[in-house]
């Protein structure tokens, strides 16, 4: 996807460098965001959080990668918070991305990285 407009809530796919490709949800309205993945018991594949720049994990049922993304989709920081946290935000990030803890080391996501996202949510 080229330069990213509007998002709206949706399905698609993920792409990172290594190759991997994963599905995704579209959190892009205020109640999506808000909602995010709690009151879930896991997560197949990865969620956008967009826009966005800070979560937390209360009330959060599992362990969670995290990767913040610049408005360009490159990776700016990649952490695992355990439930009941509030990590700093981060400044530059436009978007948040979210995994089960472990899946984003697996795909080999790291800062600097740039994914790529197949989905047809944004205008």
């Amino acid at each position: 996807m080229g330069k990213v407009g509007k998002w709206r809530d949706g399905k698609g796919t993920l792409s990172v460098v290594g190759g991997d490709t994963v599905p995704l949800e579209i959190a892009a309205s205020y109640r999506a965001r808000r909602r995010g993945l709690l009151g879930r018991t896991g997560v197949e594949g990865a969620m956008l959080i967009t826009p966005c720049s800070s979560v937390h994990t209360f009330r959060m049922g599992f362990p969670i990668d995290v990767a913040y993304l610049d408005r360009h989709l490159t990776v700016l920081h990649v952490h695992t918070l355990k439930p009941g946290r509030l990590p700093r935000p981060r400044l530059r990030a436009r978007h948040v991305l979210e995994a089960k803890a472990g899946a984003m080391a697996g795909w080999g996501l790291r800062p600097g990285e740039q994914v790529t996202m197949d989905a047809d949510v944004a205008t």
